[in-house]
């Protein structure tokens, strides 16, 4: 479904991506592992639109990413929630989960049903909905930003270290979350940078590592090596 082949980034005369080759494949959870600076970062934002791509090419199914921009890709079923949540904190919970959707212009219809199924999937987020954003907790905040990458995210979520911060009971809380996500959309194909996994062993189908900006192959259970690059 979503496809790198060879993805190449500089940031300020430093390559920091050098010739990711990944595939997120649909109904199945991939778990991009690194440390800090890794590059896992990058590879979401590059997905994304956010950063212009060196060298390499981005495919959702048998569209060309690589010259769409961010909201595009949205516009495609594509759904991200960045590690600083990055919400808006005059406006409500509510607001801030509606805000891509009205972007796309959405019809209010597919708004509401979209809204409806976000807050059966996150009760948490239900129960904060008329909360100013600049009033919630870091945790809060990462749940209401999940919220915000389901609204669009109907063929594939990116979600960038959604763990780091949180306090054990609402890290449980957010796994469980994604695990909901996962029954509920049986066809979502998920990415998630995380640098401790541990909380995602349930849900994962697929553990990339990557370090200083490559894909490191890991060894299966029959002894094969693999880099996840394999067709969707």
């Amino acid at each position: 479904m979503l496809r790198l082949e060879d993805v190449r980034v500089r940031i300020e005369e430093q390559l920091v991506l050098r010739g990711v080759a990944m595939a997120i494949e649909r109904a199945r959870t991939t778990v991009l592992i690194g440390r800090n600076g890794a590059g896992k970062t990058t590879t979401l934002r590059s997905i994304m639109g956010l950063l212009p791509l060196e060298g390499g090419r981005i495919f959702l199914d048998d569209v060309d990413l690589s010259t769409l921009a961010s909201h595009q890709r949205a516009m495609l079923g594509i759904g991200y929630a960045p590690e600083d949540r990055r919400l808006i904190s005059e406006f409500s919970v509510e607001d801030n989960i509606l805000l891509p959707a009205i972007a796309l212009r959405l019809s209010a219809g597919e708004r509401r049903r979209r809204l409806d199924e976000i807050y059966a999937l996150l009760p948490e987020v239900a129960e904060l909905r008329r909360r100013p954003a600049g009033y919630l907790s870091g945790g809060q905040g990462k749940m209401v930003a999940l919220g915000r990458a389901m609204m669009v995210g109907t063929r594939a979520i990116l979600l960038d270290e959604p763990f780091q911060g949180l306090a054990p009971a609402l890290a449980r809380t957010y796994a469980a979350a994604l695990s909901r996500l996962r029954e509920s959309r049986r066809d979502l194909g998920m990415l998630i940078s995380e640098s401790t996994p541990k909380l995602l062993d349930k849900i994962t189908d697929t553990a990339l590592t990557i370090e200083r900006g490559e894909i490191i192959p890991t060894t299966s259970g029959n002894g094969a090596a693999t880099n996840g690059a394999a067709s969707a």
